[in-house]
């Protein structure tokens, strides 16, 4: 007998020339030098109104820190304008070929984080708008990104669009090596510290230097950098508006009441070992954090627990989950929790997720909840103190870690035989990124107006 999941089994048998092919065979409707193509659409919305359509499900005195946030730059701004430009990407063609889409990929968006077995691994290290979709519309606003970021830095535009290339050329090339790999193999892959180092020979030295400083933020250092010794006992360190202890939750509950309620929905989504281990640690405090630029606004908790004693620290991040920027336009999440989708996109993207990876619900909001700054690390984007010169080849490792991501989650063969050999994607990806690097900055020079003409407040402090 049949069944209809041994017909999912079925349909999936293909060879890898046979989706090759068919991964050739879009180019004939899609071709890519169309990829290139961004122009403004005629109907297009205005962007601060999205923001402004945000703003309604956040926490309406923190919302004025996001737009502080969003100001400080047009590279600011373009990480926390993911649903403008899903709404943009969302106006053109694409392949229809669907991956689990990151939804928020920037070059910022990428970082080292601490396996399960303590390896350092490279990929991306947020999911909040995870959600199947295109798989070219995570590369568009990558290379978007890069140009942003370089701008930023001072960086001049063909360096910058060198960094394009060297993105794009990394995604093929490594989406081809995945096609052809075993899918146990792929499974398992990663992006390790050697992976890492042997990618960027020319900055050994900057590479070493945020990995050590990854190693160096674990739990311990997190008890020294936010805590106090109050009456004896350690408590999280207030810097308001940024970090609160508050006396009751968003719904009304007092706070250990709430605690109470997240961790009976949290721990069932726990696998049992995990459930094991953190019953041997108590809650010791609770403070309200400010997180992100396009999170700001969401409601954020980081959760202090204490084992056999005050050096036996673990501390937890319970962050809520909204509805993804793509779901307005691709098909709902299969998950009725947002934190449970954001879950499970981590687990299939990324690989090595955190063993306190969870969900759940409280007062009709839904969350997940990570360790707070488990061995985590990546690329600082200051000006002035940044090496431009690291742009490709960074640009080069982002690449990679999103091919693995996309390889994973979609069919790396089709993908494979669309984006080709040749260097034509790259070229049309260079001239979208250029494109719409300017449509962000006139979209920041939009919400800088709005600020000016008080349509919406902006936190000085």
């Amino acid at each position: 007998m049949t069944t209809p999941l041994l017909l999912h089994f079925q349909s999936r048998q293909q060879s890898i020339e046979e989706r090759l092919a068919a991964g050739k065979k879009i180019r004939e409707k899609f071709p890519r030098i169309q990829q290139g193509y961004y122009k403004q659409a005629v109907n297009r919305v205005d962007p601060v109104s999205i923001l402004e359509e945000q703003a309604k499900t956040r926490l309406p005195e923190l919302v004025p820190i996001r737009y502080a946030r969003m100001l400080t730059s047009p590279f600011a701004f373009l990480r926390g304008g993911a649903a403008i430009m899903a709404a943009d990407l969302a106006a053109g063609e694409t392949t229809g070929i669907n991956v689990q889409a990151c939804g928020d990929m920037h070059v910022a968006n990428f970082g080292v984080f601490g396996s399960a077995e303590r390896n350092l691994i490279f990929g991306i290290n947020d999911f909040d708008e995870t959600l199947p979709g295109p798989w070219e519309w995570d590369l568009k606003r990558l290379v978007a990104s890069i140009v942003a970021s370089g701008r930023f830095l001072g960086a001049g535009e063909n360096l910058c669009k060198e960094g394009v290339m060297a993105a794009v050329r990394s995604y093929r090339n490594r989406m081809k090596e995945y096609a052809y790999m075993g899918h146990m193999e792929l499974h398992y892959a990663t992006i390790d510290e050697k992976h890492v180092l042997k990618a960027m020979p020319a900055h050994q030295a900057q590479i070493k230097k945020m990995m050590d400083k990854a190693r160096t933020r674990t739990q311990i250092q997190v008890l020294g950098k936010l805590t106090d010794i109050v009456d004896d006992k350690y408590r999280f360190r207030d810097d308001a508006p940024l970090i609160v202890h508050e006396t009751h939750s968003q719904a009304g509950r007092p706070i250990e009441e709430a605690i109470g309620l997240w961790l009976a929905s949290y721990f069932p989504s726990l696998l049992d070992d995990r459930k094991t281990l953190l019953t041997h640690y108590r809650i010791v405090d609770v403070a309200r954090k400010v997180v992100g630029v396009g999170s700001v606004g969401t409601r954020c908790w980081i959760v202090f627990l204490t084992g056999n004693n005050s050096k036996d620290p673990l501390f937890l991040q319970v962050k809520e989950a909204q509805a993804s920027v793509l779901e307005s336009f691709v098909s709902k999440s299969v998950y009725t929790n947002h934190g449970q989708r954001v879950v499970a996109g981590q687990r299939l993207l990324q690989g090595a997720p955190d063993i306190f990876l969870g969900w759940g619900e409280q007062d009709g909001i839904h969350y997940y909840v990570r360790q707070l700054r488990d061995m985590k690390g990546g690329v600082q984007f200051v000006p002035g103190k940044t090496d431009t010169d690291n742009i490709p080849a960074y640009s080069e490792l982002c690449g990679w870690a999103l091919a693995l991501a996309h390889a994973k989650s979609g069919d790396a063969a089709i993908i494979t035989g669309y984006v080709g050999n040749s260097d034509e994607l790259d070229e049309a990806m260079v001239r979208f990124a250029v494109a719409y690097a300017g449509q962000n900055e006139k979209d920041y020079e939009a919400l800088i107006a709005a600020k000016k003409s008080g349509r919406i407040q902006v936190e000085t402090s």
